[in-house]
């Protein structure tokens, strides 16, 4: 019953977890895709990127988002990296699991997610050009990470279905 009360009580006064997140990060020829984004900020970039949701794996999950923010269909090939972040306003922490691959395909006809204004190709420098408008560091975080060479193996991370 207590453990209910805490929960009822607001955000402030619940227990802290963070919000898990998954991230693509895409690469063809030199450049990077991104969405831009309406949020409360106002517009932002961000990669594909989204909340896991319940039931989901963290590649299904990443392949959804691509395909839900870009029409394009993602074929995750390499872990890029896990990442923790805090908004400045320390609200709100977030577990990243960033990963790296391929498009196969696009829905060209597709609509886009609710908030997503566009999907855009830019370059190491336009990235780091509108680094202010950044939904948050992690960003370009990720894509250094990976041009780094940074490529672990899926195996890295393991999914146990339930049931």
């Amino acid at each position: 019953m207590r453990a209910f009360m805490r929960w009822s009580i607001g955000v402030k006064d619940r227990p802290w977890k963070p919000n898990v997140t998954v991230a693509a990060v895409i690469e063809r020829d030199g450049r990077f895709l991104l969405v831009e984004e309406e949020t409360p900020e106002g517009l932002c970039f961000n990669q594909p990127a989204g909340h896991l949701e319940e039931g989901e794996s963290l590649l299904q999950a990443t392949v959804r988002e691509v395909l839900e923010e870009t029409a394009h269909h993602f074929e995750p090939e390499y872990l890029v990296g896990i990442y923790q972040w805090t908004r400045p306003q320390g609200d709100i922490t977030y577990l990243r699991f960033a990963y790296g691959g391929r498009l196969r395909g696009e829905d060209p006809g597709r609509p886009l997610d609710e908030g997503i204004v566009r999907a855009v190709w830019l370059t190491l420098d336009e990235v780091r050009a509108c680094a202010d408008r950044h939904r948050s560091p992690l960003i370009l975080q990720c894509i250094e990470d990976w041009i780094a060479g940074q490529r672990h193996p899926l195996a890295l991370v393991h999914h146990s279905a339930t049931g």
